[in-house]
């Protein structure tokens, strides 16, 4: 049976999308039964969840076992594991795809981010990854960095969907948007059917409460309040690229679909706060929720709407990022802060599934 509060936060525009993978969800069928039960219509990945998934499950042994016998290394392995997974979830949600004319039924799978400061390897690995699943429901996570925005616009401009991850700030999205637009412009020129290409933009939210709660006295009012302010606010910039008789308009002409805002980092760190926050908080016909499971059964269990919690909050939401300004919180240094830290953790993340990865070559029995 279909959780009702799930499926209201459906009808209200939003696209539940699953913030975790492994190969044992997609085999034992939890994940098709997620899908029904929680409305879930996407999956996003990233390397500490698959870090995750290979130090828990035993399901990977044969896959392992095969790929030492064919002497591949380690980035190999892990290249040959996720994407294996990746294929098998973006068949799982081939019918979704299909339903919503490829605006869902998604699956993300990250570039290696100690790529994240170099564009060509990036441009590179993305059109690796994107054939190596070959299915037409992948997209191909980017960070937004200065080096990522130029392979963003490449990628594009290639046919091959994005989710741009790490976005922190108002600012850095419209950035990426602009790195969107022109890699549809880019597509258009090479002869792709830009109506067949989507993206969403992925702002991370609870991570930017984190730091500026640290910053301010534990009796602050502004405490717990940057993250959706800040988020909010990338929605009066899509509202501005995406004009429909604005400079969009051409592209829109031709069948090109806006990139759909994406909110990310969506559980709640503070106990504190209602384990629901950062979905009630973001309502909005055309967004993308992506959330872990335990905020989504949270949600299921006892979320609420609010309405449109989104739009027509832009004046509140500056008003509260001002006040932030006011009791000496430098946005601009905490949104740079947020940034090199979440590509930090993204590679630590990486390498400790590298690491796993040789664990488990190394727990094979003789002779695998």
């Amino acid at each position: 049976m279909t959780n009702a509060n799930l499926a209201a936060l459906s009808a209200a525009g939003v696209s539940v999308w699953l913030d975790d993978l492994s190969r044992q969800l997609i085999r034992s069928g939890e994940l098709e039964q997620r899908m029904s039960t929680y409305s879930i219509v996407g999956v996003t990945t990233n390397p500490a969840i698959f870090q995750s998934a290979l130090a828990d499950s035993s399901t990977y042994e044969s896959a392992l076992a095969e790929a030492v016998a064919e002497n591949r290394d380690v980035d190999a392995v892990v290249g040959a594991l996720t994407t294996a997974d990746v294929r098998d979830a973006c068949d799982v949600l081939a019918r979704i795809y299909e339903a919503t004319d490829g605006v869902d039924g998604r699956v993300s799978l990250e570039v290696d981010p100690r790529l994240a400061d170099r564009t060509e390897e990036t441009i590179e690995q993305a059109v690796e990854l994107a054939a190596a699943v070959a299915r037409p429901n992948v997209m191909i996570k980017i960070p937004a960095t200065e080096a990522g925005l130029p392979a963003i616009t490449e990628v594009i401009g290639r046919g091959i969907d994005v989710n741009v991850t790490l976005i922190f700030s108002a600012d850095q999205y419209r950035a990426v948007a602009r790195a969107y637009v022109a890699g549809l412009e880019k597509a258009a020129a090479a002869g792709h059917d830009v109506s067949r290409i989507h993206s969403v933009a992925s702002v991370f939210v609870s991570r930017l409460d984190t730091e500026i709660d640290s910053r301010l006295p534990e009796d602050s009012e502004l405490r717990g309040r940057a993250g959706l302010a800040n988020a909010r606010l990338c929605q009066e910039v899509y509202e501005e690229v995406y004009d429909p008789e604005g400079g969009f308009a051409e592209l829109a002409a031709k069948g090109a679909r806006p990139q759909r805002l994406l909110w990310a980092s969506t559980g709640v760190k503070d106990p504190a706060y209602p384990d629901t926050l950062y979905v009630t908080g973001l309502v909005t016909h055309g967004t993308v929720n992506t959330l872990p499971f335990p905020t989504i059964e949270a949600f299921a269990d006892h979320g609420e709407l609010e309405g449109d919690t989104v739009r027509g909050t832009a004046a509140a939401s500056h008003e509260t990022l001002d006040a932030l300004r006011a009791e000496g919180i430098d946005l601009d240094e905490v949104f740079t802060l947020l940034e090199k830290q979440g590509v930090e953790k993204f590679v630590s993340a990486w390498e400790g599934l590298l690491d796993t990865v040789r664990a488990r070559i190394d727990e094979l029995p003789a002779g695998s």
